[in-house]
């Protein structure tokens, strides 16, 4: 019997779908934070669940060959990364395993080649977003470790730099006019969180996330930013007056500037307006869609549906290679910004369309060659998947930030006469625990 309170010797044999380490003691599994791999370890137990336990990591006894030293002063106790005490190799390596064990467990398919993970040969400074909130005294970070604690920072080395000049120069800029930070217990306060995107060329927006309507000083706030950040192209402000955890509410309005900022994958350049999705890696973000068309097999003659589309970067990336496109997304800004990114683009075989995929595919009354899906993470509807499935298409390829969702999805085709063929995991989120995948799917003939 495991008990709580008490200090355990434990072997780690493996990691968890947060990259926390996993032993076994007395037939119970125990998860420990910080742990890797064939490391040996003293660790307190915290919490006793009936199948599990978690325990904190007291001492390492034998150390991994594959530790590393974290390079954020901040890492033991920010909660953005999970992953900067092992090697970028290991961490590699093992996002593929988490792919191929949820596949075979989860999905129970084994037919299926999944290929080594696709890395960055530099993987810092690479996110072109970052949402930071902001609490008291306008402490303003990450959160911390299992928590909503704020840990104040400066500079984080996972983001672009320029993000890190907007932290400093916004915070100082707040306390000069005594902007005061939301508090989400009370529901009291203003500012709730800092968001930036760096764009091509960087190109530069800044959002400040209020709880309230009218932001105190605003002119003179917004002069003050723009002495400071000469590269800001757009300053806005996102209000969100609902007492819960989502970060963006339903109204922005331009304080400065126009309302997109430009971002470019390969050839194309796109909008991106406050509240849409676009990838966070613009790098990897070339090799997640290269890999997405060759898994496509467009030859110019097919009818491809974009579900899920966005600001239509998948669509629009692949229209040149197809004969038509119809993107779908539930999100009437995001497809404005698809219409405007085909427009600028040059791009006239490609049809945006405001809806629901499941209301929107029946109506469209086509059948189509090629369905390409890149759901969020709790990944398709069934209904969706049938949807597709009575399309008729010859390959589906789908694109998946949850390798558990990615399986359950891959296991309900297979019911639906679909067979995943190859699966290319790609390294979205360097030290995070976090990896998307694409997959080829094919109809069974």
């Amino acid at each position: 019997m495991v008990e709580k309170n008490k200090i355990y010797e434990i072997e780690i044999s493996g990691l968890g779908t947060s990259g926390e380490g996993v032993g076994r003691l007395n037939d119970f599994t125990i998860f420990v934070e910080g742990a890797l791999p064939t490391e040996k370890i003293l660790a307190e137990i915290i919490e006793v669940k009936k199948n599990y336990a978690v325990g904190k990591l007291i001492k390492i006894l034998r150390e991994s060959s594959e530790r590393v030293k974290p390079f954020c002063p901040i890492y033991e106790n920010c909660g953005g990364c999970q992953l900067q005490h092992l090697s970028y190799a290991a961490q590699l390596k093992w996002k593929r395993q988490q792919v191929v064990d949820a596949v075979q467990r989860i999905g129970k398919i084994h037919g299926a080649e999944i290929f080594s993970t696709l890395g960055m040969k530099n993987p810092l400074r690479y996110r072109n977003k970052m949402q930071f909130p902001v609490g008291k005294n306008l402490a303003v970070g990450c959160y911390a470790r299992g928590s909503h604690k704020i840990i104040d920072t400066d500079s984080c080395l996972i983001q672009k730099e320029l993000a890190d000049k907007v932290l400093a120069v916004t915070k100082k800029i707040l306390q000069r006019f005594n902007i005061s930070a939301y508090d989400e217990d009370s529901h009291k306060g203003i500012l709730r969180h800092i968001m930036c995107r760096v764009g091509f060329n960087n190109e530069l927006m800044l959002v400040l996330v209020t709880a309230v309507k009218n932001l105190p000083n605003e002119k003179s706030v917004v002069k003050a930013i723009r002495a400071e950040l000469p590269e800001v192209s757009t300053i806005q402000q996102n209000i969100q007056t609902f007492h819960n955890n989502v970060i963006l509410g339903r109204e922005t309005k331009i304080l400065f500037g126009r309302p997109t900022i430009k971002d470019k994958i390969c050839n194309l350049e796109f909008n991106i307006s406050a509240r849409s999705f676009f990838q966070v890696n613009t790098a990897q973000a070339e090799i997640l869609y290269k890999t997405a068309k060759d898994f496509a097999e467009l030859t110019g003659k097919e009818i491809l549906i974009d579900a899920y589309c966005g600001t239509g970067t998948i669509g629009l990336f692949m229209a040149k290679s197809a004969y038509k496109v119809f993107g779908i997304e539930i999100v009437n800004a995001a497809i404005d910004d698809a219409k405007k990114n085909a427009r600028e683009n040059k791009i006239r075989n490609a049809e945006f369309i405001v809806g629901d995929v499941v209301k929107i595919l029946p109506r469209l009354d086509i059948s189509a060659d090629v369905v390409f899906v890149d759901p969020p993470r709790a990944g398709c509807d069934k209904k969706v998947l049938e949807t597709f499935a009575a399309m008729n298409p010859a390959r589906i390829v789908y694109v998946s930030c949850n390798p558990a969702t990615l399986a359950r999805d891959l296991a309900i085709l297979k019911e639906l006469g679909y067979s995943a063929k190859k699966i290319q995991p790609v390294d979205m989120f360097p030290f995070s625990s976090h990896v998307e995948a694409v997959a080829q799917i094919v109809k069974n003939i």
